[in-house]
């Protein structure tokens, strides 16, 4: 339970979505019933006949942003630089004017501490320091480089979907982004959210089901791989978070009320769990969530959850074995294989409950 290659399993290469589906709401939607154990398959626009009239949906509004750089170095080759810690950048740039913070950078050779990077005719950054791989960068331009980076920024695609020029399409911009997204910050998706519409959303209002938004800002720190044989030695990434009093309220009457809550997300699962007491309230707040939840955690507000088909040996699969059980969830994730899910990021979902 574990070691690392509990949590293996195969998947074939054409099971990795490039794509998402035409329309959000016909994905499929793979559903776990913990109590009864049976599994059944499902559209995710059958979300409302799933869910009881009373549950409390929790979403994270966080908004992905175009993070990905394309420049040169100062003797001309070519780079590319991805902001991994915007929302530290954001708030290096409220204190000292200058947008700083931690970047992977792709070079035919990794520029040293002090190397100026080119990123435009008027836009440039240096390199302050360098540990492990990580690159922290400051951006010469102060205001100018938000603008900049919204211009002539990239969508970082994970890297398991595989592009010429990956996060440049067309399409990206809003494909790779949920429908209530409104806080700027993720260099990642939440991608259970994906499979929401406006249509569906009023669906799931209609059947008196509420919605509470929380912010998590995504880090590509969710692509990093688990390096140790035993899970309990990784140290996982934080990420920021803000909690509003308002939704806070929201989710401890719906405690109180002993109606269900159901996070859209192991983003949102991670908050919740992170800032709840034992009895499952939770308290307005912001800052970093590092909670880390594998088996053998309790869990203390949420009730069930929507969540994707995530990557072998990942903290995200840790987590959704966590909340079912391992054996159960990877048996899942086979009839999945079997029934021609697609998988990761614009692939489709599961609902545990």
């Amino acid at each position: 339970m574990f070691q690392l290659s509990d949590y293996a399993y195969d998947l074939p290469a054409e099971k990795i979505a490039q794509t998402p589906c035409k329309n959000r709401t016909e994905s499929k939607l793979l559903h776990l019933d913990r109590k009864t154990k049976i599994l059944s398959h499902q559209r995710f626009r059958d979300l409302p006949t799933l869910l009881r009239a009373d549950d409390l949906l929790v979403i994270n509004t966080t908004k992905v942003v175009p993070a990905r750089l394309l420049g040169k170095k100062e003797t001309g080759g070519k780079i590319e630089v991805l902001i991994v810690d915007y929302a530290t950048g954001m708030k290096h740039l409220e204190r000292t004017g200058f947008f700083q913070c931690d970047c992977l950078i792709k070079a035919s050779k990794s520029p040293k501490k002090g190397a100026r990077l080119l990123l435009s005719d008027t836009v440039e950054a240096r390199v302050e320091a360098i540990k492990e791989g990580v690159f922290e960068v400051r951006f010469l331009n102060g205001h100018n480089f938000i603008e900049f980076l919204k211009r002539s920024g990239k969508i970082p695609l994970p890297p398991y979907i595989k592009r010429a020029d990956p996060g440049s399409g067309q399409n990206d911009p809003d494909d790779y982004q949920t429908v209530y997204a409104a806080q700027e910050g993720a260099v990642a998706a939440p991608t259970a959210g994906l499979h929401f519409t406006h249509p569906l959303m009023d669906d799931l209002k209609a059947k008196g089901i509420d919605f509470a938004p929380i912010t998590l800002h995504v880090g590509y720190g969710t692509f990093v791989p688990v390096r140790v044989s035993d899970i309990r030695d990784h140290q996982i990434h934080s990420e920021y978070f803000s909690l509003s009093r308002k939704t806070a309220d929201k989710i401890n009457t719906a405690k109180q009320q002993h109606r269900r809550i159901v996070a859209v997300g192991t983003t949102s699962v991670r908050t919740l769990e992170f800032l709840s007491d034992a009895a499952g309230h939770v308290t307005a707040q912001n800052g970093f969530c590092d909670l880390f939840i594998y088996p053998g955690y309790t869990f203390k507000c949420v009730d069930a959850m929507i969540t994707n088909f995530h990557l072998p040996e990942s903290t995200l699969l840790m987590l959704v074995s966590a909340f079912y059980n391992r054996e159960s969830i990877l048996a899942a994730y086979q009839e999945a294989i079997n029934s021609d899910y697609r998988f990761f990021s614009y692939g489709d979902a599961m609902l545990i409950q």
